[in-house]
């Protein structure tokens, strides 16, 4: 599927009238852009199907803001459209101070800034970094359940589907360990992470922790 990005920055007065008050008005439009520009990326949680609302509030606003979206087919009743939809619904990508929220909270559709135990907790800026190089690329992309190193995971294709198993990364490579409880002894499988997909929570036996493989297992895999 076709990905694509909706990002923007602030933006300086147009050009063609130097004017003194246009000049001033760029100056500080172009420091209030370096200003937002160091605060880090939050993300907004949002009604649903208000993303673009927000963000076009956000724009408005002259803040810098992230909505990462894909083209995909929706089917209703009737017919089949092609649409852009969210990576995250429910979720826009906004730079921002934390001793000005207010304003940003005041926006129609924004729910909360998320965080942990009511602390705002700001994105990584390297994860938002790569997906915007990752969208710019125009590789194809699409959402997918977010895996852990360690994670219980179950195959759905390939000669192994339906086998569940934990996900471990070993010099590169993604391996499913399988385990044999009574013996308290694992092997390790090399799949594609395109293969597999997380168990249910609910769904999960308790286990032990995930300990590196010895080398020799490279023989096998």
């Amino acid at each position: 599927m076709a990905a694509s990005g909706m990002t923007t920055r602030n933006r300086a007065a147009p050009l063609g009238d130097d004017t003194e008050d246009n000049l001033i008005t760029r100056r500080f439009r172009g420091d209030m852009e370096a200003e937002h520009m160091s605060y880090p990326w939050y993300a907004l949680r949002v009604r649903s199907r208000h993303e673009k609302i927000v963000a076009a509030h956000l724009r408005a606003k002259n803040h810098e803001w992230f909505l990462p979206l894909y083209r995909c087919r929706h089917r209703w009743s009737d017919r089949i459209k092609e649409i852009e939809a969210p990576f995250f619904p429910g979720y826009v990508f906004c730079r921002l101070n934390l001793l000005n929220r207010l304003p940003i909270l005041m926006i129609p559709g924004v729910v909360m800034i998320v965080g942990r135990g009511g602390t705002p907790v700001p994105v990584d800026e390297a994860e938002i970094a790569l997906l915007q190089a990752a969208l710019k690329s125009g590789v194809p992309a699409e959402p997918w359940p977010f895996l852990q190193i360690g994670q219980r995971v179950r195959i759905e294709n390939g000669a192994l589907c339906g086998l569940e198993g934990l996900l471990l990364d070993f010099r590169g490579h993604h391996r499913l360990v399988l385990s044999i409880t009574v013996l308290k002894r694992s092997v390790a499988v090399q799949v594609d992470k395109a293969w597999v997909r997380p168990v249910p929570a609910q769904h999960q036996p308790c286990m032990g922790p995930v300990t590196t493989p010895p080398s020799c297992w490279q023989l096998t895999a």
